[in-house]
């Protein structure tokens, strides 16, 4: 949709600090994040919402959060944990009409710092974010690699 900011940074027409690519889907970080390393997942095919998203690529989807999520938790940066949310619809705040999974990594105690976040919305170092996540995916990826060797 040429309309659509997502659809535009899956045919790179617009910017973004992106941490995974795949031919299905896009990770990138959110340019106003709630905490670091708050990162989007998107189908690179424009469904609106999730009446328009195919169930096998929703669950594709999931699994890219599940993946990243994980991955932050073995990144440089401290993530405990993460939430991992979509905004479905604009009665449930969804601003950019194209589904999207938010995985949003969490420290334990961080109820200050994440209600902050909310308010404040700002980007942090992007590009070394990026890099910690993508470091992230590395070590899940040889942890992967041994489990199975």
């Amino acid at each position: 949709m040429r309309g659509c900011v997502f659809c535009r940074i899956v045919s790179g027409d617009a910017p973004a600090t992106k941490i995974f690519e795949d031919d299905i889907l896009l990770a990138f970080l959110d340019i106003r994040p709630i905490t670091r390393g708050h990162t989007l997942v998107i189908p690179k095919s424009h469904a609106t919402d999730l009446d328009e998203l195919n169930p096998a690529l929703g669950a594709q989807l999931f699994a890219g959060g599940h993946r990243l999520a994980k991955a932050m938790r073995r990144s440089d940066f401290p993530a405990d944990g993460a939430n991992l949310l979509i905004n479905d619809g604009k009665a449930a705040f969804q601003t950019v009409h194209h589904v999207h999974l938010h995985v949003i990594p969490r420290q334990t105690g961080d109820t200050f710092t994440f209600a902050k976040g909310f308010v404040l919305r700002r980007p942090h170092d992007m590009e070394h974010t990026a890099a910690a996540i993508r470091i992230g995916l590395d070590r899940l990826a040889a942890e992967e690699r041994e489990t199975h060797a």
